[in-house]
Protein backbone atom coordinates (compact mmCIF):
# COMPACT_ATOMS: atom_id res chain seq x y z
CA UNK A 1 0.00 0.00 0.00
CA UNK A 2 2.90 2.34 0.77
CA UNK A 3 4.19 2.00 -2.78
CA UNK A 4 0.79 2.30 -4.48
CA UNK A 5 0.08 5.40 -6.61
CA UNK A 6 -2.83 6.69 -4.52
CA UNK A 7 -3.36 9.66 -6.83
CA UNK A 8 -4.29 7.34 -9.70
CA UNK A 9 -7.37 5.26 -10.32
CA UNK A 10 -7.06 1.50 -9.73
CA UNK A 11 -7.30 -1.07 -12.52
CA UNK A 12 -10.54 -0.59 -14.42
CA UNK A 13 -11.74 -4.15 -13.75
CA UNK A 14 -9.23 -5.41 -11.16
CA UNK A 15 -7.04 -6.93 -13.87
CA UNK A 16 -4.12 -7.50 -11.50
CA UNK A 17 -6.27 -9.36 -8.98
CA UNK A 18 -7.93 -11.35 -11.75
CA UNK A 19 -4.53 -12.46 -13.02
CA UNK A 20 -3.54 -13.74 -9.57
CA UNK A 21 -6.89 -15.48 -9.08
CA UNK A 22 -6.51 -17.08 -12.49
CA UNK A 23 -3.29 -18.77 -11.38
CA UNK A 24 -4.61 -19.56 -7.90
CA UNK A 25 -7.83 -21.19 -9.17
CA UNK A 26 -6.69 -22.38 -12.61
CA UNK A 27 -9.45 -20.36 -14.24
CA UNK A 28 -9.21 -18.10 -17.33
CA UNK A 29 -8.71 -14.49 -16.27
CA UNK A 30 -11.36 -13.30 -18.73
CA UNK A 31 -13.84 -15.57 -16.95
CA UNK A 32 -13.32 -13.88 -13.56
CA UNK A 33 -15.22 -10.86 -12.24
CA UNK A 34 -13.99 -9.21 -9.02
CA UNK A 35 -16.24 -6.92 -7.00
CA UNK A 36 -16.30 -5.18 -3.58
CA UNK A 37 -18.05 -8.14 -1.98
CA UNK A 38 -20.02 -10.95 -3.61
CA UNK A 39 -23.21 -9.07 -2.70
CA UNK A 40 -22.42 -6.72 -5.60
CA UNK A 41 -22.24 -9.74 -7.89
CA UNK A 42 -25.60 -11.00 -6.60
CA UNK A 43 -26.98 -7.53 -7.31
CA UNK A 44 -25.50 -7.51 -10.81
CA UNK A 45 -26.99 -10.92 -11.59
CA UNK A 46 -30.42 -9.84 -10.34
CA UNK A 47 -30.19 -6.65 -12.36
CA UNK A 48 -29.39 -8.57 -15.54
CA UNK A 49 -32.08 -11.22 -15.00
CA UNK A 50 -35.76 -11.22 -15.89
CA UNK A 51 -36.59 -13.40 -12.89
CA UNK A 52 -34.87 -14.49 -9.66
CA UNK A 53 -35.47 -17.99 -8.30
CA UNK A 54 -34.33 -19.04 -4.85
CA UNK A 55 -34.83 -21.58 -2.06
CA UNK A 56 -36.61 -20.83 1.21
CA UNK A 57 -35.16 -20.19 3.68
CA UNK A 58 -32.03 -18.75 2.12
CA UNK A 59 -29.46 -15.95 2.22
CA UNK A 60 -31.65 -12.86 2.56
CA UNK A 61 -29.87 -10.74 -0.03
CA UNK A 62 -30.91 -12.93 -2.95
CA UNK A 63 -34.43 -11.66 -2.35
CA UNK A 64 -33.10 -8.24 -1.35
CA UNK A 65 -31.27 -7.86 -4.67
CA UNK A 66 -34.43 -8.81 -6.54
CA UNK A 67 -36.42 -6.17 -4.65
CA UNK A 68 -33.81 -3.47 -5.20
CA UNK A 69 -33.69 -4.15 -8.94
CA UNK A 70 -37.43 -4.71 -9.35
CA UNK A 71 -36.89 -8.25 -10.63
CA UNK A 72 -39.74 -10.75 -10.06
CA UNK A 73 -38.80 -13.17 -7.27
CA UNK A 74 -39.94 -16.65 -6.34
CA UNK A 75 -38.67 -19.09 -3.72
CA UNK A 76 -39.19 -22.83 -3.28
CA UNK A 77 -39.23 -24.41 0.20
CA UNK A 78 -36.33 -26.67 1.06
CA UNK A 79 -37.12 -30.37 1.23
CA UNK A 80 -36.91 -32.69 4.25
CA UNK A 81 -33.64 -32.39 6.21
CA UNK A 82 -32.98 -29.13 4.33
CA UNK A 83 -32.65 -30.92 0.99
CA UNK A 84 -32.44 -29.11 -2.33
CA UNK A 85 -35.97 -28.96 -3.86
CA UNK A 86 -34.87 -29.94 -7.36
CA UNK A 87 -38.32 -30.75 -8.78
CA UNK A 88 -39.84 -27.57 -7.37
CA UNK A 89 -37.06 -25.41 -8.82
CA UNK A 90 -37.41 -27.04 -12.23
CA UNK A 91 -41.18 -26.50 -12.19
CA UNK A 92 -40.65 -22.82 -11.42
CA UNK A 93 -38.15 -22.54 -14.28
CA UNK A 94 -40.93 -23.59 -16.63
CA UNK A 95 -43.16 -20.71 -15.50
CA UNK A 96 -42.51 -17.68 -17.69
CA UNK A 97 -39.26 -16.04 -18.71
CA UNK A 98 -35.80 -17.36 -17.91
CA UNK A 99 -33.69 -15.77 -15.21
CA UNK A 100 -31.14 -16.61 -12.53
CA UNK A 101 -31.51 -19.24 -9.82
CA UNK A 102 -29.37 -18.96 -6.69
CA UNK A 103 -28.19 -22.12 -4.93
CA UNK A 104 -25.79 -21.81 -2.01
CA UNK A 105 -23.76 -24.88 -1.02
CA UNK A 106 -22.91 -24.96 1.84
CA UNK A 107 -26.32 -23.42 2.31
CA UNK A 108 -27.09 -20.42 4.47
CA UNK A 109 -28.65 -20.41 6.98
CA UNK A 110 -28.83 -24.21 7.39
CA UNK A 111 -25.18 -25.17 6.81
CA UNK A 112 -26.27 -28.06 4.59
CA UNK A 113 -24.25 -29.25 1.59
CA UNK A 114 -26.41 -30.34 -1.33
CA UNK A 115 -25.48 -33.61 -3.07
CA UNK A 116 -23.65 -32.91 -6.32
CA UNK A 117 -26.13 -34.95 -8.43
CA UNK A 118 -28.97 -32.71 -7.18
CA UNK A 119 -27.07 -29.55 -8.13
CA UNK A 120 -26.19 -31.12 -11.49
CA UNK A 121 -29.89 -31.71 -12.18
CA UNK A 122 -30.66 -28.05 -11.53
CA UNK A 123 -27.70 -27.04 -13.71
CA UNK A 124 -28.86 -29.20 -16.59
CA UNK A 125 -32.41 -27.84 -16.28
CA UNK A 126 -30.96 -24.32 -16.38
CA UNK A 127 -28.98 -25.12 -19.53
CA UNK A 128 -31.98 -26.60 -21.32
CA UNK A 129 -34.25 -23.69 -20.39
CA UNK A 130 -31.87 -20.78 -20.86
CA UNK A 131 -31.53 -20.02 -17.15
CA UNK A 132 -28.34 -19.14 -15.29
CA UNK A 133 -27.50 -21.13 -12.16
CA UNK A 134 -25.46 -19.10 -9.67
CA UNK A 135 -23.79 -21.44 -7.17
CA UNK A 136 -22.74 -19.51 -4.08
CA UNK A 137 -19.70 -21.21 -2.54
CA UNK A 138 -19.00 -18.62 0.15
CA UNK A 139 -18.37 -21.37 2.71
CA UNK A 140 -16.76 -24.02 0.48
CA UNK A 141 -13.45 -24.11 2.38
CA UNK A 142 -15.25 -25.28 5.52
CA UNK A 143 -16.97 -28.16 3.71
CA UNK A 144 -14.00 -28.92 1.41
CA UNK A 145 -16.36 -29.00 -1.55
CA UNK A 146 -15.71 -27.53 -4.99
CA UNK A 147 -18.32 -27.11 -7.72
CA UNK A 148 -16.01 -25.41 -10.22
CA UNK A 149 -16.05 -28.54 -12.45
CA UNK A 150 -19.78 -28.02 -12.93
CA UNK A 151 -19.19 -24.47 -14.13
CA UNK A 152 -16.43 -25.65 -16.45
CA UNK A 153 -18.76 -28.18 -18.05
CA UNK A 154 -21.89 -26.03 -18.26
CA UNK A 155 -21.83 -22.45 -19.63
CA UNK A 156 -25.11 -21.72 -17.81
CA UNK A 157 -23.42 -22.10 -14.42
CA UNK A 158 -21.46 -19.43 -12.54
CA UNK A 159 -19.72 -19.77 -9.17
CA UNK A 160 -19.63 -17.06 -6.51
CA UNK A 161 -16.87 -16.95 -3.91
CA UNK A 162 -15.69 -14.49 -1.30
CA UNK A 163 -12.71 -13.39 0.75
CA UNK A 164 -14.99 -12.68 3.74
CA UNK A 165 -15.18 -16.16 5.31
CA UNK A 166 -12.21 -18.55 5.36
CA UNK A 167 -9.82 -15.80 4.23
CA UNK A 168 -10.98 -13.71 7.20
CA UNK A 169 -11.36 -10.49 5.23
CA UNK A 170 -14.98 -9.50 5.84
CA UNK A 171 -13.90 -5.93 6.55
CA UNK A 172 -12.09 -5.63 3.23
CA UNK A 173 -15.20 -6.43 1.13
CA UNK A 174 -14.06 -8.49 -1.83
CA UNK A 175 -15.65 -11.33 -3.76
CA UNK A 176 -15.47 -12.82 -7.22
CA UNK A 177 -17.41 -14.75 -9.84
CA UNK A 178 -16.19 -17.57 -12.08
CA UNK A 179 -17.91 -18.12 -15.42
CA UNK A 180 -17.30 -18.67 -19.10
CA UNK A 181 -15.81 -15.49 -20.61
CA UNK A 182 -18.99 -14.47 -22.43
CA UNK A 183 -21.10 -14.60 -19.27
CA UNK A 184 -18.36 -12.93 -17.21
CA UNK A 185 -18.28 -10.04 -19.68
CA UNK A 186 -22.03 -9.53 -19.34
CA UNK A 187 -21.81 -9.53 -15.53
CA UNK A 188 -18.84 -7.16 -15.62
CA UNK A 189 -20.90 -4.76 -17.75
CA UNK A 190 -23.40 -4.48 -14.90
CA UNK A 191 -20.73 -3.17 -12.52
CA UNK A 192 -19.12 0.28 -12.47
CA UNK A 193 -15.46 0.64 -13.45
CA UNK A 194 -12.70 1.07 -10.86
CA UNK A 195 -14.83 -0.66 -8.21
CA UNK A 196 -11.94 -2.55 -6.54
CA UNK A 197 -9.84 0.11 -4.75
CA UNK A 198 -6.06 0.15 -4.59
CA UNK A 199 -5.94 -0.88 -0.93
CA UNK A 200 -8.38 -3.77 -1.47
CA UNK A 201 -6.29 -5.07 -4.36
CA UNK A 202 -3.13 -4.81 -2.24
CA UNK A 203 -4.69 -6.86 0.58
CA UNK A 204 -5.91 -9.57 -1.81
CA UNK A 205 -2.57 -9.75 -3.58
CA UNK A 206 -0.81 -10.15 -0.23
CA UNK A 207 -3.19 -12.84 0.97
CA UNK A 208 -2.81 -14.83 -2.24
CA UNK A 209 0.92 -15.08 -1.55
CA UNK A 210 -0.10 -17.72 1.04
CA UNK A 211 -2.89 -19.55 -0.79
CA UNK A 212 -3.10 -22.39 1.75
CA UNK A 213 -3.94 -20.06 4.62
CA UNK A 214 -7.71 -20.15 3.99
CA UNK A 215 -7.78 -23.94 4.18
CA UNK A 216 -5.81 -23.87 7.44
CA UNK A 217 -8.24 -21.39 9.00
CA UNK A 218 -11.25 -23.32 7.70
CA UNK A 219 -9.92 -26.61 9.04
CA UNK A 220 -9.46 -25.15 12.52
CA UNK A 221 -12.93 -23.63 12.55
CA UNK A 222 -14.49 -26.87 11.26
CA UNK A 223 -12.87 -28.77 14.13
CA UNK A 224 -14.24 -26.24 16.61
CA UNK A 225 -17.68 -26.38 14.96
CA UNK A 226 -17.82 -30.14 15.36
CA UNK A 227 -16.65 -29.89 18.98
CA UNK A 228 -19.35 -27.38 19.90
CA UNK A 229 -22.09 -29.36 18.13
CA UNK A 230 -20.96 -32.51 19.97
CA UNK A 231 -21.02 -30.59 23.25
CA UNK A 232 -24.58 -29.42 22.61
CA UNK A 233 -25.70 -32.99 21.95
CA UNK A 234 -25.80 -33.40 25.75
CA UNK A 235 -28.15 -30.43 26.18
CA UNK A 236 -31.50 -31.44 27.71
CA UNK A 237 -33.68 -29.45 25.28
CA UNK A 238 -31.58 -27.77 22.55
CA UNK A 239 -30.89 -29.77 19.39
CA UNK A 240 -28.06 -28.72 17.06
CA UNK A 241 -28.34 -29.41 13.33
CA UNK A 242 -25.37 -30.80 11.36
CA UNK A 243 -23.46 -28.14 9.45
CA UNK A 244 -20.64 -27.87 6.92
CA UNK A 245 -20.18 -24.11 7.29
CA UNK A 246 -18.61 -21.90 9.99
CA UNK A 247 -21.98 -21.67 11.74
CA UNK A 248 -24.76 -24.04 12.72
CA UNK A 249 -28.43 -24.01 13.67
CA UNK A 250 -29.66 -25.05 17.08
CA UNK A 251 -33.36 -25.70 17.63
CA UNK A 252 -34.73 -24.60 21.00
CA UNK A 253 -38.20 -24.82 22.59
CA UNK A 254 -38.40 -20.99 22.59
CA UNK A 255 -36.00 -19.03 20.40
CA UNK A 256 -36.79 -15.63 21.90
CA UNK A 257 -36.32 -16.81 25.48
CA UNK A 258 -33.12 -18.65 24.56
CA UNK A 259 -31.78 -15.61 22.69
CA UNK A 260 -32.48 -13.30 25.64
CA UNK A 261 -30.91 -15.68 28.12
CA UNK A 262 -27.75 -15.97 26.05
CA UNK A 263 -27.59 -12.21 25.55
CA UNK A 264 -27.83 -11.67 29.31
CA UNK A 265 -24.70 -13.81 29.59
CA UNK A 266 -22.79 -11.81 26.99
CA UNK A 267 -23.41 -14.18 24.08
CA UNK A 268 -24.94 -12.77 20.89
CA UNK A 269 -26.42 -15.20 18.36
CA UNK A 270 -28.88 -14.68 15.53
CA UNK A 271 -32.53 -15.61 15.75
CA UNK A 272 -33.82 -17.55 12.75
CA UNK A 273 -37.24 -18.59 14.03
CA UNK A 274 -38.99 -16.16 11.68
CA UNK A 275 -37.90 -18.25 8.68
CA UNK A 276 -40.01 -21.10 7.25
CA UNK A 277 -39.07 -24.47 8.70
CA UNK A 278 -36.74 -22.94 11.31
CA UNK A 279 -39.17 -22.57 14.21
CA UNK A 280 -37.25 -22.25 17.48
CA UNK A 281 -33.90 -21.97 15.73
CA UNK A 282 -30.88 -19.85 16.56
CA UNK A 283 -27.86 -19.48 14.28
CA UNK A 284 -24.53 -19.73 16.07
CA UNK A 285 -21.25 -18.61 14.48
CA UNK A 286 -18.13 -20.55 15.43
CA UNK A 287 -15.49 -18.43 17.13
CA UNK A 288 -12.26 -19.00 19.01
CA UNK A 289 -12.01 -21.94 21.43
CA UNK A 290 -12.46 -19.55 24.35
CA UNK A 291 -15.53 -17.96 22.78
CA UNK A 292 -16.98 -21.36 21.97
CA UNK A 293 -16.46 -22.55 25.56
CA UNK A 294 -18.24 -19.43 26.78
CA UNK A 295 -21.15 -20.17 24.45
CA UNK A 296 -21.44 -23.78 25.63
CA UNK A 297 -21.44 -22.73 29.28
CA UNK A 298 -24.07 -20.06 28.60
CA UNK A 299 -26.18 -22.45 26.55
CA UNK A 300 -26.51 -24.95 29.38
CA UNK A 301 -27.26 -22.19 31.88
CA UNK A 302 -29.78 -20.56 29.55
CA UNK A 303 -31.40 -23.91 28.79
CA UNK A 304 -31.88 -24.63 32.45
CA UNK A 305 -33.31 -21.15 33.04
CA UNK A 306 -35.76 -21.38 30.13
CA UNK A 307 -36.75 -24.91 31.14
CA UNK A 308 -37.53 -23.67 34.67
CA UNK A 309 -39.79 -21.00 33.20
CA UNK A 310 -37.77 -18.05 34.45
Amino acid sequence: MRDAPWNRYPDMHAEGVRSLLSRFLEWPADGIVVAPGSNFLVLALAMAARRVLDTSPSFAFYEGAARVTGTPYRAVRLGPDFGLPVDGLVREMDQGEAGVVFVASPHAPTGAVFPVPDVERVAEAARRRGWLLAIDEAYCQFSRTDLRPLARANPNVVVLRTFSKAFGLGGVRAGFLLAVPDVAAKVQAMLPPFDVPVHTAAVIETVLESPGRAEEVASGLATERDRVIAGLARHPTWRPHPSQANFFLVRTPDAEAAWRSLLARGILVRRQDHLPGLEGCLRVSVGTPRENDAFLAAAFEAGAEVGAGR
